[in-house]
């Protein structure tokens, strides 16, 4: 479908699902000119997220991975929309398993029979951007086999350009449509969707977390087969648990539900504070729980495509400010917010801090165990936004991860106190951060590359001491250039070619010129650089 085609019909099943009511009041006559033909069609009692969230499941998976990533951005969705594009499950037809076969083949170099002991015909699991099948290699281990579906890098890149002139319509609506900030969710997507392209990065991504938890028994991520990794092909261990929400059969096998899910928030703690790489995509179809491990309940996680990561002094801001939000010390919160330049630095202290006691003294209100922490740390975000912060990507994807960990840990156990579980853990990791152990390591670490910026840094402070020190020199005598001097000079050259000019020997074109133009042609050349050169 060529991209005009595909924009008339993204066209149709806008005016269809009458998306003219969610326009703004301050859009232009053109645009709404453009869903006339919407107005003799009934729009019935549909809310707007049921609106868009249908329009995202007839334009195909493209969009439903879009509206996906959209369902995590509360702060600027509504609370309905976001809530209903949670509901969008990336669910597609497979794609023939022959053609799937000869990907393996072509992506391997090598004969199916001599790759695996047995490749299934049927797909585990189907999605928009990749395929997988069960298999065993010629060893005997189960793996499962990941291959991106053919095609499909050029049909991504078709719907993103319509998506981005899409956006940059959205952005010209006025205030209404900037507090989207479109352009900026469309390029966000566009680094997430290339990422997921590229099979390398999400062998890399489960090979770190895998090592990051080796010896902490809570959480699991399967073993990656190098030797079969592709840019377009994947192939990882097999495992053999049980999908997060499937409560009865966790239950049945005796774990836990409350350490279960406390142990959730626990994996997501150590991975973003302890080793600052958090998988970012923990939607309930990545999540597994292990029928072996009991006391203490495992996580296992798959799909390593999406990870987060925050600077030293990101991760230092969101945990002084949820610490201080959480002991109502507000005044804290927004230094803590100033320090790390997510709002202008010109932006009054006291200004901010009131702003955060207006928006978290309604929430503390109710008891703690019944406060959000993801709708918490959203309002704390959007309150900076006020005051001209810029959300950047590294913060967006800890929002969408902790929505994530919160709701999938209320799933599991409706009276899970969050607070309760993470406050111990902010507290003893800020002691331990600041430990005599964490600075001597610190120093070990870090203690070569400071001694090798000190050695570059001496000799230029030697020298800046020494001019400091030096008496100040007399300033050089500023040689001034006349124009009587220019004259004077060419007059010393028009004298010397007059007395040189009788014993020059012209050159053969000369030979003709008498001794007046000969003697007036030099002296003239003469006058001319002579001057040049003054």
């Amino acid at each position: 479908m060529s991209s005009v085609r595909r924009a008339l019909f993204i066209w149709w099943h806008a005016c269809r699902l009458r998306l003219d009511l969610l326009l703004p009041s301050a859009a232009p006559l053109w645009l709404r000119a453009l869903f006339l033909p919407a107005l003799v069609l009934p729009h019935g009692p549909l809310s707007d997220g049921v609106r868009v969230r249908r329009l995202c499941e007839r334009l195909g998976p493209i969009f439903v991975k879009f509206g996906q990533l959209l369902s995590t951005r509360p702060d600027l969705l509504s609370a309905e929309m976001a809530g209903e594009l949670a509901q969008l499950q990336d669910n597609v037809p497979p794609f023939a398993s022959a053609e799937f076969r000869r990907l393996l083949e072509a992506g391997l170099g090598g004969k199916i029979e001599q790759l695996f002991a047995q490749l299934d015909e049927q797909p585990l699991a189907s999605a928009s951007l990749a395929q997988v099948h069960g298999a065993r290699l010629p060893d005997g281990a189960a793996v499962a086999v990941k291959v991106i579906r053919p095609g499909v890098e050029k049909i991504i890149e078709r719907d993103l350009r319509l998506l981005q002139t899409l956006a940059a319509l959205l952005d010209r609506l006025g205030p209404d449509g900037r507090r989207l900030r479109a352009p900026e969710i469309i390029t966000d997507y566009r680094h997430t969707v290339t990422h997921e392209l590229n099979l390398r990065y999400e062998a890399a991504n489960a090979q770190k977390l895998r090592d990051n938890f080796r010896d902490n028994p809570l959480n699991y991520t399967p073993k990656v087969h190098w030797d079969y990794v592709r840019e377009n092909i994947l192939v990882s261990e097999r495992i053999d648990g049980i999908p997060v929400t499937d409560i009865a059969t966790i239950e049945a096998h005796g774990i836990d539900l409350k350490q279960l899910a406390e142990t959730g928030v626990r994996i997501f703690f150590t991975q973003v504070f302890e080793h600052n790489f958090f998988h970012a995509d923990m939607h309930p179809g990545n999540i597994f729980v292990s029928k072996t491990h009991r006391d203490p309940p495992q996580y296992i996680c798959v799909d390593c495509a999406i990870i987060g990561s925050l600077t030293t002094a990101e991760r230092l801001s969101v945990a002084t400010m949820l610490r201080a939000v959480l002991r109502r010390d507000y005044r804290r919160a927004a230094e803590a917010q100033l320090r790390a330049g997510w709002v202008a630095q010109d932006t009054p202290v006291h200004q901010l801090e009131a702003e955060i006691r207006t928006v978290c003294e309604p929430i503390f209100a109710r008891p703690l165990r019944e406060i959000s922490f993801a709708v918490l740390l959203v309002s704390l975000f959007k309150t900076a936004r006020r005051f001209d912060m810029q959300m950047l990507p590294s913060l967006v994807l800890l929002e969408k991860t902790i929505f994530n960990i919160e709701g999938l840990g209320r799933q599991i156990y409706p009276e899970l106190d969050l607070w309760a579980t993470l406050a111990p853990l902010f507290e003893t990791w800020s002691r331990r951060r600041y430990s005599l152990k964490t600075m001597r390591t610190m120093v070990r670490e870090m203690g070569p590359q400071w001694w090798e910026q000190a050695r570059e840094i001496a000799p230029l402070l030697q020298r800046g001491l020494q001019r400091l020190a030096a008496p100040p020199s007399p300033p050089a005598p500023v040689r001034r250039r006349s124009r009587w001097g220019g004259l004077l000079a060419m007059s010393a050259g028009v004298l010397a070619g007059l007395l040189l000019a009788p014993w020059l020997p012209g050159p053969p074109g000369l030979a003709s010129m008498n001794f007046d133009q000969l003697g007036w042609a030099v002296l003239a050349l003469l006058g001319l650089y002579v001057l040049v050169r003054r």
